[in-house]
């Protein structure tokens, strides 16, 4: 059985480059890229030609760039070293739809005894820019993390506007740009932000390395300790052969993202409209207009999202009923939820994510089958239309 992979919000695959562009780390070249003899500086070469490659792809300078093991530390990283500078009197102005890396961290702030502010969605998942300027408003010491895109809908706030309102305000601002990175050109000389957070899995890196820019001049307090890599703001031995990769996916996202965003864009769409016509109940979760060029998810309603899943895995399709960070959690998706989507259709949203890997007869394949399974676990459901359901609290 051949496996029709629609989940790449949740990871992608090792691009074949990637893959042979590293290997050599993993064999002859194994020296540390810290060490002052001439076999470690060869390696530390490698590892400086990345950190210009991935300057390049989001126009930002080397020295701005700290590797990581993944966009959950990065976002942990811009928060807590944010946090720990400004004060206990710093305000946390976050939104309610972020990813659990971001949401955790500014939570955790709130315990501590920060003040912390969640911006609302509205029904179609777009930041609320009124309460987002509210938030604003009162002076004081204060940092923002938004996200750019979000990873269960796809919708991309206007990022712009939310930097141009934070730095009016005099406040720092961290955007996770996980789900951006690969899809969506980024120019941090164009978009003041002062730091992002990008991981390598998202496109089609390894799993294990990640990316934290920070602005020349932007203060944070040293959140890795430990030794004097990355200029003494994250301690720990570089990881070579993913720095390696991360550096090549970014070549390629580069050279490949207008073509990438035809292809995926073309493919979503045919899967979108494919279902939305065969599947009676069934609706489209966020901006149309403003999302990324991959991403669909969509409200089969009556029915549970998990059980789709599992129909759906039987015929070795894949895709989620949400983040891939909340797997094994029975709730409906906070994000779903936020965007105050009726409960018929919140426990029945699934998300399609598409990369270039993808191919017209597997879309095909999906719609041949997914009436079918929507139409059989309405028949086993207790739910109809028209009847009266309880209420989601």
């Amino acid at each position: 059985m051949n496996t029709i992979y629609f989940d790449n919000n949740a990871t992608t695959c090792v691009a074949p480059e990637v893959r042979d562009a590293m290997m050599p780390f993993f064999g002859e070249l194994y020296g540390n890229p810290s060490s002052m003899h001439a076999f470690g500086g060869q390696v530390n070469k490698h590892v400086a030609e990345a950190r210009e490659k991935i300057a390049a792809f989001l126009h930002a300078e080397p020295s701005e760039i700290i590797f990581t093991s993944c966009g959950t530390e990065s976002d942990n990283m811009a928060i807590h070293g944010s946090a720990e500078l400004l004060g206990r009197q710093a305000k946390v102005i976050t939104s309610r739809v972020e990813h659990p890396a971001v949401l955790g961290p500014c939570r955790r702030l709130k315990d501590m005894g920060f003040s912390e502010t969640e911006i609302p969605v509205d029904s179609v998942g777009q930041l609320d820019l009124d309460a987002f300027r509210e938030a604003l408003k009162g002076g004081g010491p204060a940092i923002v993390s938004i996200m750019w895109a979000n990873n269960e809908t796809g919708v991309v706030f206007p990022l712009e506007k939310i930097v141009a309102m934070a730095k009016e305000a005099g406040v720092v601002v961290h955007s996770d740009a996980v789900q951006v990175a690969g899809k969506l050109p980024i120019d941090v000389k164009k978009l003041p932000v002062d730091m992002l957070s990008i991981s390598g899995h998202k496109l089609h890196a390894p799993k294990g390395i990640g990316i934290f820019y920070l602005r020349r001049g932007t203060r944070l307090k040293t959140y890795m300790l430990g030794g004097h890599q990355e200029n003494g703001r994250r301690g720990g031995t570089e990881n070579v052969p993913y720095i390696v990769g991360l550096g090549k996916a970014c070549e390629l996202a580069s050279a490949n993202m207008e073509a990438e965003r035809r292809l995926v864009t073309r493919l979503r769409d045919k899967l979108e409209n494919g279902l939305l016509a065969t599947c009676p109940d069934a609706s489209v979760n966020g901006d149309r207009a403003h999302r990324l060029p991959n991403t669909t998810n969509i409200s089969f309603e009556y029915i549970e999202g998990e059980s789709v899943i599992f129909d759906m895995n039987d015929l070795g399709i894949c895709a989620s009923t949400g983040s891939a960070c909340a797997a094994g959690s029975l709730e409906p998706s906070h994000v779903i939820r936020a965007m105050g989507v009726p409960f018929t259709a919140v426990h029945g949203s699934i998300r399609f994510s598409l990369s270039r890997y993808n191919t017209e007869a597997e879309v095909d394949f999906v719609l041949e089958h997914m009436p079918k399974i929507v139409r059989r676990l309405r028949d086993l459901s207790p739910f109809r239309k028209g009847d009266a359901l309880p209420v989601e609290l």
